[in-house]
């Protein structure tokens, strides 16, 4: 009998250290002899703490676990080899609705494997396609399998992989590298530090593959220090890779020899953009510069570099093994494979989920995320994080590639998935997002640096109910000039909240211009809270205020001093009997 525990960032959150140490105490207490292994995030993050028992090849999922649940599974499972139904979350008779839309190709092992033993992954099919691109193929074979596969790059634009890789081995030097950028900085993404924690060599392995093919010998896993798990797993799977030999010198009896160096990022966001990454893998201020020369020709330390993402590299090793033409047939005609999203935000099922390109946005947050939380309803979805735009409704059933999200005014981006229902404010939205990249804003060029300023200043002037209808016009036509004109991807993608705010929801701007109202009401400057005759004078509200500004005996109806009212909503939360209004 198999237990696997998930021991990922989002497990541990929701208490999966805890549930480990009852669970094994519980186990040495039964003498039962079991396989118990931690593994990383199944995807079910709305449902962690998870324990999965693999008993007779028949899978059962315990999910949302406390303490005493753990118990009554090593009671009733271990001991008696009946179910904990109580706790099931994915009975083995019935198939998951939250998997049954997804494609696992770079989440295959996750959850699945224990990412600190070598041997789980080998035993999967681990390192097999290294294997077989050192015995049986050529570096431009290789690049011609991944041309094939229509990958592209998973971390932003989505530039053909195999492209890139081809121009990186056609450029001669004595010195080439390769790089896998793990810094992952959208509000709302989880994607990469979950393939990290999950299934560390398949990156490794993806990115031994990457080296031999564009003939680097040396590599950079530039993962911020804010993942400590993730770079945990990396330096043990190095190092077990190491000696095993599939990383080091003269890899698996070759002359190829490859080495892989973790270095730890400092969480700008900036640092995300290719050259500026490399300006701080070099020991320099993360800053980007022009291109070209492009980081192909010139790039770490001067030398020929070839940078992709966590997923990218990811979906390497299945591709070998697997063949171009199986990978492609999954996507759509320009885009092969599958993409990896974080679901947050007022989301039910929120998680890791993996679908194939071209599956619709209402497949991903209805049939897969279980819609809106809630009784509200659903007002838009932020795609490709502060560098993305909002889509509302009416583009649910867009098809999720990046031609048709680019043409709506989103951007696939590294996968993160934020939605949004009728309480969000989208000059709010607009707000938060830019304010996120104006200040991770590296400051090297105006547009960027000045632009997003004036933008945040317009922007906080309509959260007031301040500004006019031709103000709007020129927050329209700055945000158009910084993406025009700045020098990187940051700066040329900041304005996109502000652009696809503008482009559906601009009665919002309208209303909070001419009518001093939000809808949702949570710009504070225009918003009044006020308690209506249904007060019982239960004093809750009394309670619960942060500047003494209600007044009013017990049993009788009570006042806000609106000149004392700083608005947290604290009264409207606590009101048992809904006496309290916002407009």
């Amino acid at each position: 009998m198999k237990i696997m525990l998930g021991y990922a960032s989002c497990g541990i959150a929701a208490g999966a250290a805890e549930v480990e140490e009852v669970l094994k105490k519980e186990i040495n207490k039964s003498g039962i002899e079991v396989d118990y292994r931690r593994v990383g995030c199944v995807g079910m993050c709305h449902n962690e703490p998870i324990i999965e028992i693999e008993d007779d090849g028949v899978r059962y999922t315990y999910g949302n676990l406390e303490i005493e649940d753990v118990k009554k599974i090593v009671e009733e499972h271990l001991k008696k080899r009946e179910p904990y139904r109580k706790k099931l979350v994915v009975p083995p008779e019935q198939e998951y609705d939250y998997f049954s839309k997804q494609k696992k190709i770079v989440l295959q092992n996750s959850g699945v494997i224990d990412p600190e033993d070598i041997d789980d992954y080998i035993q999967k099919g681990g390192y097999d396609a290294l294997q077989r691109v050192l015995n049986e193929m050529e570096p431009g074979d290789v690049i011609e399998e991944i041309k094939n596969s229509k990958l592209r790059g998973r971390g932003g634009a989505g530039f053909p992989t195999g492209l890139k890789w081809q121009f990186a081995a056609d450029t001669p030097s004595d010195k080439k590298y390769i790089i896998c950028n793990a810094d992952e900085g959208d509000p709302g993404a989880f994607m990469d530090r979950s393939v990290l924690e999950g299934d560390p060599h398949a990156v490794l392995e993806g990115m031994a593959i990457g080296a031999f093919a564009t003939g680097a010998d040396e590599a950079y896993i530039y993962c911020r220090a804010e993942y400590p798990l993730a770079i945990r797993r990396l330096n043990i799977g190095i190092k077990q890779a190491e000696q095993r030999g599939y990383l080091g010198d003269n890899i698996l009896g070759t002359d190829f020899s490859f080495h892989v160096h973790v270095k730890e990022g400092a969480g700008a966001f900036v640092c995300g953009e290719e050259t500026a990454l490399m300006h701080s893998v070099e020991g320099e201020r993360g800053m980007p510069r022009p291109r070209p020369p492009f980081p192909a020709q010139k790039g770490l330390f001067g030398k020929p570099t070839n940078i992709n993402n966590v997923e990218t590299w990811a979906n390497v090793p299945w591709i070998i093994n697997n063949g171009a033409e199986a990978y492609h047939s999954i996507g759509t005609e320009k885009s092969g494979g599958t993409k990896v999203f974080a679901l947050a935000g007022k989301i039910r099922r929120g998680g890791l989920v993996e679908v194939p390109l071209g599956t619709t946005l209402r497949e991903v947050i209805f049939d897969i995320g279980g819609g809106i939380e809630g009784e509200a309803k659903f007002k838009a979805v932020q795609l490709g994080g502060p560098s993305g735009g909002c889509l509302p409704e009416e583009y649910l059933d867009t098809p999720v590639d990046y031609e048709t999200l680019t043409e709506a005014g989103a951007i696939m981006g590294s996968g993160g998935m934020v939605v949004m229902d009728e309480n969000d404010c989208m000059v709010n939205v607009a707000h938060y997002f830019l304010d996120f990249t104006q200040k991770e804003s590296c400051g090297k060029c105006t547009f960027c640096r000045v632009g997003t300023k004036r933008l945040l200043e317009m922007l906080e002037r309509f959260s007031k109910g301040e500004g006019s209808e031709e103000e709007i016009e020129r927050l329209r036509s700055l945000a158009s000039k910084i993406k025009s004109y700045s020098l990187c991807g940051l700066g040329q993608t900041a304005p996109n909240p502000v652009l696809t705010t503008l482009r559906y929801f601009y009665e919002e701007y309208d209303e909070h211009i001419k009518d001093q109202h939000c809808r949702a009401r949570i710009c504070r400057p225009i918003i009044t809270y006020t308690i209506t005759d249904d007060c019982v004078g239960c004093t809750r509200c009394v309670e619960e205020c942060p500047a003494d500004s209600i007044q009013g005996e017990k049993g009788s109806k009570h006042v806000i001093q609106q000149g004392m009212c700083v608005k947290c909503g604290a009264c409207f939360e606590v009101c048992p009997v809904k006496a309290v209004e916002v407009e």
